[in-house]
């Protein structure tokens, strides 16, 4: 993903109106308009959440129904009421939320196990043998990497679900699918003079398009990302925050 320059300027302003974080933030949650905005970005963003939650859960399914429960809680009780804007990111935010979450619902079984008798939640904490939320393995990347990883490869996932997207309604479907591996860093072993004879083109004009895809790239990833953030100064540092990740620094 080298051609993924954080210090190249976007050529799409327009992304940094008013975008869905600052339009949550700006609400603080009480529009309709608001809540719509968090309800995309956390669909959006499942991943990284629930890539953390397992980290820390040792099966699956259950991991499945905190993640389930924590974007629940988020979604009704107003949840960014007290998140301080400057921070600027969703991204911070929601890593931050669901460290909370984790900690309460290990308060709340311990709560369970000492026989305070609250009523059980619908989330399985598994059994004094078989405990569902246990300590890391040391060797595995660290939760808040692990959610990096995750939220880096879900913005670049949608910036190719937009270029693909926009192939597709140009009736050049078939050129994006031959021409994506060149973003996706699943080239090495292809060869553009072959791709040219697959979709008749020269070799040049495969080069063109390349680049030109390439480009396009950045400006979509860049759009992306801006859309969880309220400052569009923000952007550069965000992205070489998702190229670190990506490379495991």
């Amino acid at each position: 993903m080298s051609h993924l320059n954080p210090r190249q300027s976007s050529s799409c302003p327009e992304a940094f109106v008013t975008t869905q974080w600052t339009r949550v933030l700006g609400a603080r949650g009480d529009s309709t308009e608001a809540k719509a905005a968090l309800g995309d970005l956390c669909a959006a963003y499942y991943a990284p959440v629930f890539a953390f939650i397992h980290r820390a859960t040792a099966d699956k399914e259950a991991a499945r129904d905190l993640t389930q429960e924590f974007f629940a809680r988020l979604l009704t009780r107003q949840g960014i009421d007290t998140v301080d804007p400057k921070r600027g990111r969703f991204r911070s935010f929601l890593l931050g939320a669901v460290k909370h979450f984790l900690g309460d619902m290990r308060d709340h079984a311990h709560r369970l196990k000492r026989g305070a008798g609250q009523p059980l939640e619908t989330i399985d904490f598994g059994t004094d043998t078989s405990p569902a939320l246990q300590l890391p393995d040391p060797n595995l990347s660290t939760p808040d990497r692990e959610f990096d990883r995750k939220w880096a490869l879900t913005v670049l996932d949608r910036a190719l679900a937009v270029l693909s997207n926009e192939h597709k309604l140009a009736g050049r479907s078939e050129q994006f699918e031959a021409l994506k591996p060149w973003l996706s860093g699943d080239s090495d072993h292809l060869s553009q003079a072959d791709t040219a004879r697959k979709l008749g083109l020269n070799e040049g004009a495969v080069k063109v398009a390349i680049h030109r895809l390439r480009r396009r790239f950045r400006e979509v990833v860049k759009a992306e990302i801006a859309q969880t953030l309220n400052e569009p100064a923000h952007v550069a540092d965000e992205l070489a925050c998702l190229m670190a990740a990506l490379s495991g620094d």
